[in-house]
């Protein structure tokens, strides 16, 4: 299995998705990646030679963010956002949607599962 970027990528798979694998990394860098190796993007990952392994990973290191220091710069970018106490700062520290979405319904992957609120009973009225 080829380890680029500090990533094990699949190798029995064509070179552009496994290039997807990595984090910060999706179609459309993949194939621009690839074009400037000037390696072919139906090359299986396992074709590949310890020259060409290392030009990718150095065109990685060199022009992308990806993996752990990603995803720790998407951390302290919300944060911040808590910090200054913006109102997606508080949608964030609350637990539900960002980005303008609806609540009322379908907000469940933020919201986690549903809470059961106990409503009103019906009193039930004598008649004399």
């Amino acid at each position: 299995m080829p380890r680029i970027a500090g990533t094990d990528i699949p190798a029995d798979k064509r070179i552009i998705v496994s290039l997807a694998y990595i984090y910060g990394i999706g179609p459309t860098f993949a194939a621009a990646i690839l074009k400037e190796a000037g390696i072919d993007e139906n090359t299986r990952a396992k074709n590949l030679t310890e020259d060409q392994i290392s030009h990718i990973a150095s065109i990685i290191d060199r022009n992308y963010v990806v993996e752990g220091q990603l995803r720790r710069q998407v951390q302290q970018n919300i944060a911040r956002l808590k910090d200054i106490q913006c109102y997606c700062g508080w949608r964030h520290r609350k637990g539900l949607p960002v980005r303008g979405q609806r609540t009322r319904t379908n907000a469940r992957t933020r919201k986690g599962p549903k809470k059961t609120v106990a409503g009103k009973k019906g009193v039930k009225e004598l008649r004399s």
